[in-house]
């Protein structure tokens, strides 16, 4: 651990553009060999970069950096001698975690998780694909074009697909075979009803075209293509602003 510091690490997994966790010992009791302010990295494969603690600490940290992770929300956890553990959280909001170390020491730490803006990938060159993806950057997301793949795409991010009669089909294709959870086309619904029987036909699986949301986009009345850019970000910030209610509500339920 010579030369370590964990500011550099924090920098340097920010830079990776990949989810991770910072944890820090907010208090200690008793015999413990981390002390209060003590921070550390984990990554998104559960390694711990710094040092807070024994085993048991460190396998409390990794298992509540996979959850705050999953919930993206901070958590706050306790792990102290089995023996004075009741319940799974404490009165004051802590969640507990036992420890069979033999100092019998409690180490109360926060972890609070990172994660990089969702993506927005985008299938077309024209007007309106290239004002959303200026638009979308303005909002603090990471675009890409879709045409060059999908495959580092995840649940929280999205797809539209305005190709405009390039490709079409295609595109549609792999925008419902990626693993977000919304995707959305610039087309009227008579094109979009066309191009999905044609994909059932192919074999695709209906609950996946089931899908798309299509026209993109809130009803603004928008006409020229920064318009109708806007409108469909504004579906994008609805969308994800929806979704993080939503694993708020369930961290909350979680506590209660």
């Amino acid at each position: 651990m010579s030369g370590f510091d964990v500011f550099d690490m924090i920098g340097r997994l920010r830079q990776s553009q990949q989810p991770f966790c910072v944890a820090t010992v907010l208090r200690t009791a008793d015999v413990t060999s981390a002390k209060a302010g003590a921070k550390a990295a984990i990554d998104s494969d559960g390694e711990i970069h710094g040092h807070l603690g024994g085993g048991c600490v460190r396998r409390a940290v990794r298992s509540a950096a996979q959850a705050a992770l999953a919930e993206n929300a901070p958590r706050m956890i306790r792990v102290k001698p089995s023996d004075k553990v009741v319940e799974m959280q404490d009165p004051d909001g802590f969640h507990t975690f036992k420890s069979g170390c033999p100092s019998g020491g409690t180490v109360d730490l926060l972890i609070e998780p990172y994660q990089p803006a969702p993506r927005l990938a985008v299938f077309g060159d024209g007007p309106i694909a290239s004002a959303l993806c200026a638009h979308a950057r303005l909002a603090g997301l990471r675009t890409q074009d879709g045409a060059n793949g999908l495959s580092d795409l995840t649940e929280r991010d999205f797809v539209v697909v305005a190709s405009q009669g390039q490709n079409d089909l295609e595109a549609l294709r792999a925008a419902l075979n990626s693993p977000v959870r919304r995707v959305s086309m610039v087309a009227s619904r008579r094109k979009t009803d066309a191009l999905c029987e044609r994909l059932l036909g192919t074999g695709m699986d209906d609950a996946c075209v089931r899908r798309l949301k299509s026209p993109a986009g809130l009803n603004i009345q928008a006409v020229d293509p920064h318009e109708i850019a806007i409108s469909i970000l504004a579906e994008i910030v609805q969308w994800r602003n929806a979704d993080a209610r939503t694993r708020q509500g369930g961290q909350n339920e979680k506590m209660a």
